[in-house]
């Protein structure tokens, strides 16, 4: 399928900004630049509760937005790290989608803002994230928060961090996840795959910019081979919680997506894939561009839902949304 009618219109807008490649102007530029993204004009949904709140990570105090759909008890957690190749982003892109996701799913989630490279490389990031799973399985009764259907998820760069997460919370047996949300996530350093050559330049995230992503977050060539910081590079990925992965047929890290997948398989994790025909990198914060953002949702919502066992998601307004 060719490239969606309203995705080549917004590529056409994104390059009609003239912005910098990514190696051609300071890290402060780029992050300027992020407050361009498309996302920070979306509107909000209507939730029960956004909380603003700090918690203590290994190396600094790490900003948390915990989205509520409800005042239920004992509801299911998704702990979520954003994307922006461990260098770009924070958490206002978000909030659209993760509005919508915690209606739709019924979940709490609970979104971080980690250290970024390359001021904070590897292990910076993966080491918060990681620190904030394991405060949210520490106070999930006073989060409302079912201990038994906590996972973790997030996109490209993000995804990659909740990779790493569920293995290194396998290897530590710090909790038994129920689910892991892998949403294009990049996996795979050597993206020695056909889809960093077919998909390399056009369709917004290119493959050398990736690579060049890579570089800030494991400028140690050591780290090349952690399965923390690569998690394909991992001897097995036995005994990982069941998965949902996601990828956009044109996006240099489709077959990063496609090929993990197989990976759970392979050793025996129950693990869903879909990729959507059409669509590029960053879907998952285009509503409002492509309704296929909305089924984008949906999907997770019902995916997330069927791990867990409930037979139906939540509905997509619970009035009006209070924020602490």
């Amino acid at each position: 399928m060719s490239l969606k009618p309203e995705i080549i219109q917004y590529l056409a807008q994104r390059a009609a900004l003239n912005l910098p490649a990514l190696w051609a102007a300071p890290v402060a530029a780029h992050r300027a630049n992020s407050q361009l993204n498309v996302a920070l004009n979306q509107p909000l949904m209507d939730i029960y509760s956004v909380e603003h709140k700090s918690i203590a990570g290994p190396t600094s105090n790490l900003p948390i937005r915990i989205y509520r759909p409800n005042d239920k008890k004992d509801l299911p957690a998704l702990i979520f790290f954003h994307g922006g190749g461990w260098v770009l982003n924070f958490l206002e892109i978000y909030e659209p989608a993760l509005r919508k996701l915690s209606n739709l799913a019924e979940i709490v989630i609970i979104a971080v803002e980690y250290q970024k490279a390359p001021e904070h490389p590897f292990p910076a990031p993966f080491d918060d994230c990681y620190a904030t799973l394991t405060w949210v399985v520490t106070n999930a009764q006073q989060l409302g928060v079912d201990k038994a259907a906590i996972g973790v998820g997030g996109d490209s760069a993000g995804g990659n961090l909740a990779s790493a997460v569920a293995l290194k919370n396998r290897d530590t047996q710090l909790i038994d996840l129920a689910f892991q949300l892998l949403i294009y996530p990049c996996n795979e350093i050597s993206m020695n795959y056909a889809s960093a050559v077919d998909n390399a330049d056009n369709y917004g995230l290119t493959t050398k910019s990736m690579r060049w992503f890579w570089e800030q977050y494991l400028p140690n060539k050591a780290d090349h081979t952690n399965p923390y910081a690569v998690p394909a590079l991992a001897s097995t990925h036995s005994k990982l919680p069941p998965s949902i992965v996601l990828a956009a047929q044109y996006d240099p890290l489709t077959d990063d997506a496609r090929n993990y997948h197989q990976k759970l398989l392979d050793d025996g994790v129950m693990s869903f894939y879909k990729e959507y025909a059409g669509q590029i990198h960053g879907l998952f914060n285009l509503g409002g561009v492509t309704p296929d953002a909305d089924l984008m949702y949906l999907d997770i919502a019902t995916q997330i839902n069927s791990i867990l066992g409930r037979s139906k998601v939540g509905r997509s307004k619970v009035g009006r949304s209070k924020i602490e």
